[in-house]
């Protein structure tokens, strides 16, 4: 629940109210995020909040400071992107077709994440703020790295919030297995109970799924690279994190293992109203 949530994060100072930076991802991920950020806000933690001038549910609280960053794009632009990309994820077709799509979508809005991170990164005189503001900690969901980014360079203890990471990615950086004979992969329609035939299938859809992610996050590691003026890949910004809160599901997933600092919070997938009666 949002209130486990919130305690978990209250952690962070126990003697006094913290200082949280917050480097959220658009969409249904800060829906998700927005209503912790509230309830810490009202619990006296002072939370900062990074976003570009250009967002789609990014907005202005009372619960919390907003700090904006000029981005080289416009709402329409943005709109127009996401409408595509969502629509594509209902289309049918052949396996090769739906890559094709895949590739191309996934270029596209890489593309916006990498310009506003971009522009974030060589805005020095912001950075010069976050340098001097001497936080306790970064939350983000690191499925746009830049907040990763952003919490090795301020030394930071990284809080992950995140439904789960394209590819795998989330199980690699935490070393949690993943064997393609038990795990289903998505979109393969598969379940836990699978034929030999069905078990390479599965193996299959990996390597198409690690092409994708090596292009679509190879921009920000070379982004993070010149910004740590140090060689640094996707994984090392991912193995970084001190806790992953994971808005996992298990009535809707399959079980998975998990390490010490993966706490699941299952439910919180976007921000709820209480249901009436």
């Amino acid at each position: 629940s949002p209130r486990a949530v919130v305690l978990l994060l209250s952690l962070l100072g126990l003697a006094a109210a913290g200082k949280l930076l917050v480097v959220p991802v658009d969409g249904s991920h800060w829906l998700s995020m927005r209503e912790v950020l509230d309830i810490l806000g009202k619990k006296g933690h002072e939370v900062v909040v990074l976003a570009p001038e250009v967002t789609l549910h990014i907005k202005p609280s009372q619960n919390f400071v907003m700090k904006r960053y000029a981005v080289p794009y416009t709402e329409q632009d943005l709109k127009k992107e996401f409408q595509a990309f969502f629509h594509f994820s209902f289309e049918q077709g052949s396996f090769l077709e739906r890559f094709v799509k895949a590739y191309k979508g996934i270029k596209r809005i890489t593309d916006f994440g990498v310009a506003s991170c971009g522009h974030l990164l060589q805005n020095k005189e912001l950075i010069r703020y976050l340098e001097e503001s001497k936080f306790d900690a970064l939350l983000t969901d690191p499925v746009v790295p830049c907040g990763a980014i952003l919490a090795q360079r301020l030394s930071l203890p990284a809080v992950y919030f995140l439904r789960g990471m394209p590819c795998g990615l989330d199980f690699d950086a935490t070393q949690c297995p993943k064997p393609p004979s038990y795990v289903p992969r998505g979109f393969t329609q598969l379940t836990d109970s699978m034929t030999f035939l069905q078990r390479v299938k599965n193996l299959l859809h990996d390597i198409p799924d690690l092409f994708l992610c090596d292009f679509a996050f190879e921009p920000f590691s070379k982004l993070a690279s010149e910004f740590l003026q140090r060689e640094v890949t996707v994984q090392d910004l991912l193995r970084q994190a001190s806790v992953w809160l994971m808005r996992s599901e298990f009535v809707l997933e399959y079980p998975r293992p998990l390490m010490p600092n993966i706490i699941p919070i299952g439910g919180l997938n976007c921000a709820h109203k209480e249901l009436p009666q």
